[in-house]
């Protein structure tokens, strides 16, 4: 029986050429690693950071990173997964994840296009949502590796708001 989903059905323009044209506009340094893989730096206000696509035309998904320039020593690890959880009950969208064999952290996110075409607005949403996430939480990484401090200690002290201008 078919069925309406697959009347409708026609294939997804592959995302990771809409990638390469934002890179080039925005001036990004970028390097294409075939068809479904492309590597992109990013400046932030932190650090610069190291986005990643890779998009699975079998499941019709567009797997997405964004790494800090940052490694995890081994002997912090265990604080920085506290971290993770506690700064992914703030996310409505993506999570923060370690690499477990290099240490380093990032903000991952999948999306799942079913047939649609990501549109370049979408796309520079999933970037900026990312690049914000980082960027915001990007202190209570260092406070955690490098201060010592605790997971509940690195996420208030980042969290922290200030008022008024000095």
């Amino acid at each position: 029986m078919t069925t309406i989903t697959a009347l409708t059905e026609e294939a997804t323009p592959n995302p990771i050429d809409l990638i390469e044209s934002i890179a080039v506009f925005k001036e990004w340094t970028f390097e294409r690693r075939g068809d479904r893989e492309m590597a992109v730096e990013v400046p932030g206000h932190w650090c610069d950071y190291g986005l990643f696509f890779s998009w699975s035309e079998d499941l019709d998904a567009l797997h997405f990173s964004c790494a800090f320039d940052m490694r995890v020593p081994k002997n912090r690890r265990g604080e920085i997964l506290d971290l993770l959880a506690q700064l992914n009950e703030r996310l409505w969208l993506g999570h923060f994840a370690l690499w477990s064999e290099t240490g380093i952290p990032m903000f991952r996110q999948t999306v799942l296009l079913s047939g649609q075409e990501l549109n370049r607005a979408g796309l520079e949403d999933l970037v900026e949502i990312a690049v914000t996430e980082c960027e915001r939480f990007y202190p209570a990484f260092q406070f955690a590796i490098w201060g010592g401090k605790s997971a509940r200690e690195a996420v208030e002290a980042a969290l922290l708001e200030t008022a008024g201008e000095a």
